[in-house]
């Protein structure tokens, strides 16, 4: 059986693997890669391999997609919000346009769905009026636990251009976080070789951020930060380091601080972003939420 695919301007550009496992059928790569040998696919009758980039209006012709078997991963249920949850979201919208939205991402519900979390922000906004006709995106994350500013693109082209402003450092981010104790007045810049683990194999990456102290009484310090580099969880590392962890960190704590005042909420805050596009600036701002408002007032 003979099935022929017209690549659309969303997959521009894409690898041809890539775009398979999405068009098509989420199996392995080496599937994909025996197929090709076998000369089962042709684009625009020719032979191709799987880093072939995509080009929009490519014509691509699959033999035998009949006896092609999917990946059971690619049925994974998706999380369904009611109506009510929906709505909710209006009021964390803070810019709507043809190629991107900027929400105020609430705390405790993460980005996307994972092995612990069903609930999350993609499958939400993609049953939304916002994602009509349109699918979201993801440019850059936010920890379930971090709330505010997140970009979501709504189309690959913009997906793209994002993915490579944030990888030029073109997008400026402000975080504000609420740490225990008194921040050294002699640190404004905060250089680190985090390290993480993949299969047992140790890795070492430069992270980078920037430190400003706004408001500190000794027991407490209200920072901005921002971050040049963008390791996993980078904030939160960089300032249990220092020896003043994030109030709310449940994972980077330190054991004199766990008698302290505590918060079901991890007190980092994405509260601006810039960036510019076609010459035009992009400056957003989101407010941070009322127990991060609460303790300001009440502590400092």
């Amino acid at each position: 059986m003979l099935k022929k695919f017209i690549v659309d301007k969303d997959y521009h550009n894409s690898r041809f693997d890539k775009w398979f496992k999405q068009n098509v059928f989420n199996i392995p790569q080496s599937l994909i890669e025996k197929i090709i040998r076998k000369n089962k696919v042709k684009v625009n009758k020719k032979k191709t391999k799987t880093s072939y980039r995509v080009q929009f209006h490519d014509i691509i012709e699959i033999y035998g997609i009949n006896k092609i078997k999917s990946n059971d991963k690619s049925k994974k249920i998706k999380y369904k919000p009611s109506e009510k949850e929906k709505s909710k979201y209006d009021n964390f919208i803070l810019e709507n346009n043809n190629n991107f939205i900027i929400i105020n991402k609430p705390s405790g519900i993460p980005v996307q769905a994972g092995t612990r979390s069903f609930k999350n922000i993609i499958d939400i906004l993609k049953n939304t009026k916002y994602f009509k006709d349109v699918k979201p995106f993801i440019v850059h994350r936010l920890d379930k636990e971090t709330s505010g500013v997140l970009i979501v693109a709504k189309n690959r082209e913009y997906a793209q251009l994002f993915t490579s402003l944030f990888r030029i450092r073109k997008i400026h981010k402000t975080y504000l976080a609420i740490t225990y104790g008194e921040v050294s007045e002699d640190i404004s810049l905060l250089e680190d070789d985090l390290i993480s683990y993949d299969n047992n194999k140790k890795i070492v990456q430069k992270a980078i951020s920037h430190l400003k102290i706004l408001k500190s009484n000794g027991q407490y310090s209200l920072l901005e930060l921002n971050p040049i580099t963008g390791r996993k969880h980078q904030l939160r590392k960089q300032l249990y380091n220092i020896g003043n962890p994030i109030i709310g960190d449940n994972k980077y704590f330190v054991k004199k601080h766990i008698n302290k005042i505590r918060s079901k909420n991890l007190m980092l805050h994405a509260h601006k972003i810039k960036f510019m596009i076609n010459n035009v600036k992009y400056n957003f701002k989101a407010k941070y939420n009322e127990e991060f408002e609460d303790f300001i007032k009440r502590k400092f």
